[in-house]
């Protein structure tokens, strides 16, 4: 008997909100690649699912990168000469340019504002800045601050430590029927931003919760890690792993009002390209479909050449495409609870057909099998065609080669997934195929 569907029974509206909750309560703490802001991040995702947190040590050799410092902080600010907090880390995590080194002096203006960063054309708003990889320190204020300054000399401050230390990241592996497995990896590093990042963390963390309460042919890893060194130190600590990958999604900005956007793997003509593709028309809703480009997120790390994994990018709009990305304005109001429930059904639709997307051999390929005597033949009644369920079953025969999975038959039949699904399962009832 046919299992049935990953998304049976559930609530996505209710898991829209859920999720939108889980953002409120990531969103105040101050992430980086590194540092107690990633492992505050881990130790609340822990309570949802059971993550394996890992640390590897400052100066571990990584391809051809090394395992930084870790990055902590405990306030900052800028006061004017009445000792006024002009800026303050406390209210905005973003204030502080991510990876600042200590610094504690007095500066004249014109030295403060080579460290002042804004976005004049959104005055309101806090940019979003760090120095990852150049020991330096800065701040980030709205365009109006920084227009209210005058010619004065200010003290700063930054509290924070740059030291040897750990790199820090989330695994979950979900074991299936097979070996055989489908990687999902979300970034964790940015600090007060919610659609890049804590929209993909809560995504991973609901489909986790889903997939580990279902029957699965698939086992799943879930990866929780910093952007680019996350990725690079995994894939150097597991390459003999890496066989075991067939499909792979990285999950980023998927709280956003934006169409649903899919970005492919290296390879193009992957299967979880052929399947994320489906699922996305089939939806009926607007999408959009990106041949590969070597920027953006983890995925770029999973198709480098020597791997080339099948990983693609599943978001919503883009990053860098939407005017809040990276500011201030990336904030709760922006991402929403039905984008985000929106996000987790298409999610869900993909494994679900990624775990019914096998191929089957016809147990009787020289010539059609006679069906009328298995029940599997319906009489014409005046129509040229059979009728769709028959045609169905037909296709699935011809194609049956174990060459063609159920999808390259769908696609090729113009008959829908599910037709042809339930096809292949009545004629492997009835013995004709397996």
């Amino acid at each position: 008997m046919k299992k049935p569907d990953l998304d049976s029974f559930f609530d996505y509206v209710e898991a829209g909100h859920e999720m939108h909750k889980f953002i409120s309560e990531l969103y105040p703490i101050c992430r980086s690649i590194t540092g107690n802001g990633v492992r505050q991040t881990l130790s609340l995702i822990k309570k949802r699912i059971p993550l394996e947190i890992k640390e590897v040590p400052t100066g571990t050799k990584v391809f051809d990168w090394v395992v930084p410092k870790e990055w902590n902080i405990s306030d900052a600010y800028v006061k004017d000469p009445k000792g006024k907090r002009i800026i303050d880390f406390k209210e905005s995590n973003l204030h502080v340019v991510n990876y600042s080194v200590p610094v504690r002096k007095r500066v004249s203006l014109g030295e403060l504002m080579e460290h002042l960063f804004s976005i004049p054309e959104r005055p309101a708003w806090i940019p979003y800045r760090n120095s990852f990889y150049k020991e330096d320190w800065g701040f980030c204020v709205s365009h109006n601050q920084l227009l209210e300054l005058s010619e004065e000399y200010y003290e700063v401050c930054i509290e924070s430590s740059l030291e040897d230390g750990h790199l820090t990241y989330g695994e979950y592996y979900l074991r299936g029927d097979t070996d055989e497995e489908i990687l999902i990896s979300t970034h964790i590093c940015h600090p007060s931003l919610c659609n890049d990042n804590l929209s993909g963390i809560a995504i991973a963390v609901s489909l986790a919760q889903h997939l580990s309460s279902v029957s699965r042919r698939y086992s799943y890893r879930f990866l929780f890690l910093p952007t680019t060194i996350g990725s690079i130190t995994w894939l150097a600590l597991n390459e003999a792993r890496l066989s075991n990958i067939k499909h792979g999604l990285v999950l980023a900005c998927l709280g956003d009002p934006g169409i649903s956007t899919y970005k492919r793997s290296r390879r193009g003509d992957a299967e979880i390209d052929k399947v994320v593709e489906y699922v996305l028309k089939c939806s009926g809703r607007g999408y959009k479909i990106l041949n590969f480009y070597p920027f953006g997120y983890d995925e770029r790390q999973y198709c480098s050449p020597a791997f080339d994994l099948p990983v693609g990018c599943f978001m919503r709009t883009p990053n860098g495409q939407f005017p809040e990305y990276h500011t201030s304005a990336d904030n709760l109001d922006f991402v929403q609870p039905g984008a985000l429930a929106d996000s987790m059904e298409k999610c869900v639709k993909i494994f679900d057909l990624l775990e019914d997307n096998v191929s089957y051999v016809n147990q009787n390929p020289k010539c059609e099998p006679q069906l009328g005597k298995r029940g599997l033949y319906q009489p014409l009644n005046r129509k040229s065609e059979p009728p769709l369920e028959q045609l169905a079953v037909l296709w699935v025969l011809n194609l049956a080669d174990g060459d063609h999975s159920l999808l390259d038959i769908a696609l090729q039949a113009n008959v829908s997934f599910e037709e042809i699904n339930r096809a292949a399962h009545t004629l492997l009832q009835a013995g004709l195929i397996k």
